[in-house]
């Protein structure tokens, strides 16, 4: 928010609003979602007679070079302390560069670093609190799973609300999804007498991963009708839920394709699920394209390298040819949907009914 800062002190030198003003108004603002973009981009609206609607997928953390450089300073400070000290010494240094960066420069790919630095410092404790080592605690176990999905949450939603970050809210909820994964599995235990019930019953488990990412792809839409025009934190928050739920649905569908024992395995020796890929992918891509978020098309891109991989396996190509076939078919595709989005969206949301189009980003 650095632009805003400077648009505050600028009205305070003025006289347009009172003198030591700025800071609280900036602070007052944020809070309620303002944008420096947003503001910038209304005035100059106004000063051209309004302005053609183009790109509404611009996340605010991307701002200039400087975030750049002071976030690259972040990382490699954060990885030497974690080194040099002490797992237990880097959560007081976020704190203290939350403090400076965030709350006082409003810097926003640097609230983004550290907003990251903090899910994976959560992630580490809780492993090697439960576990005494770094291994990822999966849903078979009998207890520590929930512990550790509950850090999560409790983590990133606390600060959320010290900073006002979009991404920590994301993660927060994407804990919590994931907690409210573990508490139904543990209560479907429960009641059949089997502790390993996520583990034998991987249809149950298939399915309920489709319903948990279909719920948080809804809360992330929810956020989006709220701004439309992607002037608010609320577009921020609906990017990172995105990118969060779109690979989410892909490989919940994936694997309840592949009989809860995962898809992508048997992708080059079982050509069922090759043609379900691709279906899968196509579908997410044309969600892609009427919510204009391009998260849903880069999550597929994979999975989509992955059935070409397979379809041409399958004809017997060298190993060396149908590699750079799949590169090149996916290349390709990227190409395509990259430089003609805006035209291909366009085709596409105008055969939606009137009231949806309202509703959505202008194309």
């Amino acid at each position: 928010m650095s632009e805003l800062k400077s648009i505050l002190d600028e009205a305070e030198r003025e006289g347009i609003i009172p003198s030591q003003a700025s800071e609280r108004l900036l602070s007052f603002l944020v809070a309620r979602g303002v944008r420096a973009d947003a503001t910038v981009s209304a005035v100059r609206d106004q000063a051209t007679g309004g302005a053609a609607f183009s790109d509404t997928e611009t996340p605010s953390f991307v701002r200039g070079f400087h975030d750049v450089l002071i976030t690259i300073g972040i990382v490699v400070a954060l990885a030497g302390l974690w080194g040099v000290g002490s797992i237990y010494a880097v959560l007081p240094a976020i704190i203290v560069l939350a403090e400076i960066l965030v709350r006082r420069q409003r810097l926003a790919l640097p609230a983004v670093a550290l907003t990251i630095a903090l899910a994976f410092w959560t992630a580490s404790v809780s492993a090697l609190l439960l576990q005494g080592s770094h291994q990822i605690i999966g849903l078979g176990d009998n207890n520590e799973g929930l512990q550790y999905t509950l850090a999560f949450p409790v983590v990133l939603g606390l600060f959320y609300l010290l900073y006002r970050i979009p991404l920590a809210f994301a993660l927060a909820i994407m804990g919590a999804v994931v907690v409210a994964l573990q508490l139904i599995l543990r209560l479907l235990g429960w009641l059949s007498g089997d502790p390993l019930f996520a583990v034998t019953h991987g249809g149950v488990l298939s399915v309920l991963a489709v319903v948990c990412a279909v719920g948080l792809f809804a809360l992330a839409m929810r956020f989006d009708l709220m701004d439309p025009l992607r002037r608010t934190v609320n577009s921020d928050i609906a990017f990172w839920l995105h990118l969060g739920a779109a690979p989410a649905l892909l490989y919940s569908i994936l694997w309840l394709s592949g009989g809860g024992g995962g898809a992508l395995g048997g992708l080059d020796t079982v050509s069922m699920r090759t043609p379900v890929v691709v279906v899968t992918v196509i579908a997410l891509m044309l969600v892609g394209l009427i919510i204009d978020r391009r998260a849903f098309v880069t999550s597929g891109l994979v999975s989509l390298g992955a059935a070409l991989y397979g379809i041409f396996r399958q004809g017997n190509a060298q190993v060396d040819t149908y590699i750079f076939i799949t590169l090149l078919a996916v290349g390709v595709i990227v190409l395509v949907i990259g430089t003609g989005w805006m035209p291909l969206r366009r085709s596409v949301v105008r055969r939606l009914p009137d009231g949806m189009q309202k509703r959505l980003p202008p194309a």
